[in-house]
């Protein structure tokens, strides 16, 4: 029989993986909308942009969680059987599953064509997964249930 507890963390795990992907594709939209250039712009047009930045990063919302599903799933299982709730640890998952895509992302380039490999998007990826990473904390990490002790050999 499954507990109320371990249907809660499931839904927790899924409602905290929706909401990092969230997290990492506004991360990713506001180095292609900087906040500089939304304070720079008259009224009517900030409003406008903004809504244009809204509905990007509602598109690239389903790409983040394709792309890192398999990923977190794996790390986000790993935590909660371990019961690590350290901030850290998902940062750094985040921030290598980040680098996992630049890599691929670089890696189908084809000849000729513009590249991925430049600074600019180096650190758009990095700070994408930490956001993600830590808006995962946020939500469901911080609560991972404590790792149980290993049972003692008692005679």
């Amino acid at each position: 029989m499954v507990s109320n507890i371990m249907i809660l963390r499931a839904v927790c795990v899924i409602l905290g993986f929706l909401i990092a992907c969230l997290a990492a594709a506004t991360a990713l939209i506001l180095f292609v909308y900087t906040p500089a250039e939304f304070v720079s712009l008259p009224a009517d047009l900030r409003y406008a942009r903004l809504s244009e930045a809204g509905q990007f990063i509602l598109a690239v919302v389903p790409h983040v969680a394709l792309f890192s599903a398999a990923f977190a799933l794996f790390a986000s299982a790993f935590a909660e059987v371990r019961g690590i709730r350290s901030w850290t640890y998902y940062a750094l998952v985040g921030v290598s599953i980040a680098v996992v895509g630049f890599l691929i992302q670089h890696l189908s380039e084809g000849p000729g064509q513009p590249s991925i490999l430049q600074n600019y998007a180096l650190l758009a990826f990095l700070t994408a997964g930490a956001v993600g990473g830590l808006a995962y904390w946020y939500v469901c990490g911080r609560y991972a249930p404590a790792s149980r002790p290993a049972p003692s050999a008692s005679a």
